[in-house]
């Protein structure tokens, strides 16, 4: 397909030019190849509609060559190089997705639909997951213990442990934001000494083939990561029921991540899970308003709310109740809504035209009443799955826009009074759902009495989402298993094996 400037409106960069013009293969032992199906999809920008590229779109066939490339890689060169060897090659790869921030940034807008400023901002984060983890592939070390005790009555020994990658991963992330998932994962997993199949979301296949180029260009030996765009329903599904698959890291909706576990029971693969959210957003009548009415409206309009951690259930105190509505109405309103290349826009579109009109049907549910839509609420009209953000208000706990994930701009406002802080842990508590939420309030006390009885796992004060490559970051309930991010990351890809030794 042809693609020209005409059909963006800023002028992409040199090098993504060069992307754009040149294939999306697949990467199966160090080689980049078609589908053997022949197979391809096209994707498209989801602010114009414009298609940008085909690309291969694999299968169970090719899940089976990636996997086995994958398990002699771990058995290979790969498995003899020292930790700092690793970490090197870690280096290496940070130090390649600094020199290509601007080309890496571009394809996610165009691609996933984010707005610039945001995609710039995780590009870099890339960059510094790797040379954190690789400060962890240093640092894997065991531990030594007091030998059991009929070993030491028959004499002196010794017994201590290793940590050892679990072995080939299947790693499966979303669209929302692609490339910053899939490095997420990588990371850990090549610090752990792991070899991985990546699969990527169907909707965004784009900077997953950037990055295989990326990987190799790094120096990283072949078959240790393989790249396979496919979609779900095979080429993951594949993955997941593969033998010779150890461990499957997925991040996507709970309903899909429940299937993966039922599909891992037979041979018990290790499941690590991030899954769905609904998170709670608690603002008490002392919050700095001039930092909540912005903060608390990015926490649900970040991202365009297509994301695990918005909050989007937002409590408030009756005596600041009325005050906050109108601050966040008015921010929401001030919003630019437009194509992610746009400096100052701040709501990009949805990732697709399924995904606009599930949000819309949750808006117009709450349109009927007896909740007030008090900003937004509709769909602008012209290309783009553009939403416009929404806030619901006087919305009560058994109202489908409270209690399902809505993954779109849409927020739902509840009102609480009085100060009894496990009256309003229970309000907040009430979801099958446990991922992230955050406090607003400026009373220190109240701050940490409250972030201990929210029952979610990555809780913030005076702000939303407070995630970096060293803080642990998963979920409780039907949030998921498992934590990413920091040292707890890198313990989901090695396993603990206890020597002892007779002397």
């Amino acid at each position: 397909m042809t693609l020209t400037a005409a059909d963006f409106p800023v002028e992409l960069s040199p090098g993504t030019w060069d992307v754009l013009r040149g294939d999306f293969p697949l990467l199966i032992d160090g080689k980049f190849v078609s589908s053997a199906s022949g197979a391809a999809g096209v994707t498209h920008d989801p602010a114009t509609g414009a298609a940008l590229a085909d690309f291969a779109l694999g299968d169970a066939v090719d899940v089976d060559l990636a996997v086995r490339a994958a398990h002699k890689a771990f058995g290979g060169p790969w498995s003899k190089l020292s930790h700092f060897e690793r970490a090197r090659l870690l280096r290496k790869l940070a130090d390649l997705f600094e020199a290509n921030t601007q080309v890496l940034a571009e394809l996610e807008v165009i691609d996933n639909g984010m707005p610039m400023w945001l995609a710039g901002l995780t590009a870099r984060n890339n960059a510094e997951l790797f040379h954190y983890y690789a400060g962890w592939a240093e640092r894997i070390e065991g531990t030594t213990t007091t030998p059991p005790a009929h070993v030491l009555a028959a004499g002196e020994a010794l017994t201590y442990t290793l940590r050892e990658p679990v072995g080939v991963v299947g790693q499966i992330v979303p669209w929302n934001v692609p490339l910053s998932m899939a490095c997420l994962k990588l990371a850990p997993a090549l610090a752990a000494g792991c070899t991985v199949v990546l699969k990527p979301a169907e909707e965004t296949p784009l900077s997953a083939v950037v990055l295989g180029r990326l990987i190799m260009e790094a120096g990283f030996p072949e078959g240790v990561v393989n790249i396979v765009n496919g979609d779900g329903a095979t080429a993951g599904a594949a993955l997941v029921r593969h033998p010779l698959v150890s461990k499957i890291s997925f991040t996507g909706s709970t309903e899909v991540g429940k299937l993966i576990v039922r599909e891992c029971a037979d041979d018990l693969k290790k499941v690590s899970l991030e899954l769905g959210g609904k998170s709670p957003v608690i603002v008490f009548p002392d919050a700095d308003m001039a930092k909540a009415v912005p903060g608390v409206a990015m926490a649900t309009f970040f991202l365009q709310g297509q994301n695990c951690m918005a909050g989007t259930r937002i409590f408030v105190h009756a005596d600041i109740y009325d005050e906050l509505l109108e601050g966040m109405a008015a921010f929401a309103g001030s919003m630019k809504i437009g194509h992610g290349l746009h400096a100052d826009t701040m709501i990009g579109p949805l990732i697709s035209a399924k995904q606009k009109a599930r949000v819309m049907s949750y808006v117009d549910e709450a349109r009927a009443g007896p909740a007030r839509i008090v900003a937004g609420g509709k769909a602008p009209e012209g290309p783009g799955h553009f939403v416009e953000p929404t806030i619901v208000a006087d919305t009560t706990p058994d109202m489908r826009v409270v209690r399902e994930e809505i993954f779109g701009p849409v927020m739902a406002v509840q009102r609480f009074e009085g100060d009894d802080l496990d009256a309003i842990a229970a309000m907040a508590n009430d979801s099958d759902f446990g991922l992230s939420g955050s406090v607003w309030t400026q009373d220190l006390s109240t701050a940490h009495k409250m972030a201990a009885r929210v029952r979610s796992g990555h809780v913030s004060v005076n702000t939303h989402g407070a995630v970096g490559a060293n803080i642990p970051f998963g979920g409780f309930k039907q949030s998921g298993w498992g934590r990413e991010f920091g040292r707890e990351g890198l313990d989901l890809y090695l396993e603990t094996k206890a020597v002892t030794v007779a002397l």
